[in-house]
């Protein structure tokens, strides 16, 4: 082949090396369904209210198209690739795991890497009520819950209620459903604990809550292994944050807190 010819077929399109990064970066622009933000403002035909609602969190991030399968960023669906590079990269052992997956967009990309990675032995653990937020309880405070709606956000009117169905057949349409992926149906205080999860390579937390994050951290945060990752999505919320603070301060974890986006944080596990 002449070196006129091999520059028109590298031009064409990617690699074999480059394949496994234009998967994924091809799949999490189809996770929010190629809005991330950028884009702002953001309308759709009615230009109402909660359209000028939707424009201010598709600019923030948050909610970057309504049919979206994921509410977080783009700089967040990158944290989650990079992430999973590293610790199958590193042989750091365990599965990955998020509690809190609305629509599972996040866990879809984890159970896609484990494929453009080349990691045949991983599970990802997908964990929700698929009911909405726990009831409110006086052993968390924090939380202010009370007399107020569980499972809608604001005015967009984008309920946080998906059924196990719903995300299970989002799995299903990118071809990811398989015995890889773990469902752990029901509030966190009822399924966490007694998961039969050996270890975790990465844990995501996206409970919102106090009570979610810290029952999360208190069940999972164990079994994180050395060297793996442990991402709070919503850090950015007061009692997320507390129910963090908290649980670090207890148990002496010192690792510094890096920020991922504007609300978004992470650590790595030293010890």
């Amino acid at each position: 082949m002449s070196k006129e010819a091999k520059t028109v077929e590298r031009a064409a399109g990617p690699t074999a090396s480059d394949l496994p990064e234009a998967y994924l970066d091809l799949l999490k622009k189809c996770l929010l369904r190629f809005h991330d933000g950028a884009a702002f403002p953001y309308t759709t035909e009615s230009g109402g209210e909660s359209d000028q609602r939707l424009a201010y969190l598709a600019g923030k991030g948050i909610m970057p198209h309504v049919q979206a399968d994921t509410m977080v960023s783009r700089d967040r669906l990158d944290n989650i690739q990079q992430a999973t590079a590293t610790v199958i990269r590193e042989g750091v052992p365990g599965d990955f795991i998020e509690t809190g997956v609305w629509r599972g967009g996040s866990c879809i990309l984890m159970r896609a890497a484990l494929t453009a990675y080349g990691d045949k032995t991983r599970k990802v653990w997908v964990a929700d009520s698929f009911d909405g937020f726990p009831p409110p309880t006086d052993k968390y405070p924090s939380d202010p819950w009370k007399g107020q709606s569980q499972d809608i956000i604001g005015t967009m009117g984008v309920s946080l209620k998906v059924t196990f169905d719903e995300v299970k057949d989002r799995f299903d349409r990118y071809g990811l459903l398989d015995e890889r992926v773990e469902f752990l149906t029901g509030f966190f205080a009822n399924t966490l604990p007694d998961a039969p999860i050996e270890k975790l390579a990465i844990l995501r937390l996206d409970g919102d809550l106090y009570q979610s994050t810290y029952e999360a951290l208190e069940a999972l945060y164990p079994k994180l292994s050395v060297g793996g990752y442990c991402i709070i999505d919503d850090y950015f919320y007061t009692m997320c944050s507390k129910a963090v603070d908290d649980y670090r301060r207890e148990h002496g974890i010192d690792e510094p807190i890096e920020a991922v986006d504007w609300t978004c944080v992470q650590w790595r596990k030293t010890k």
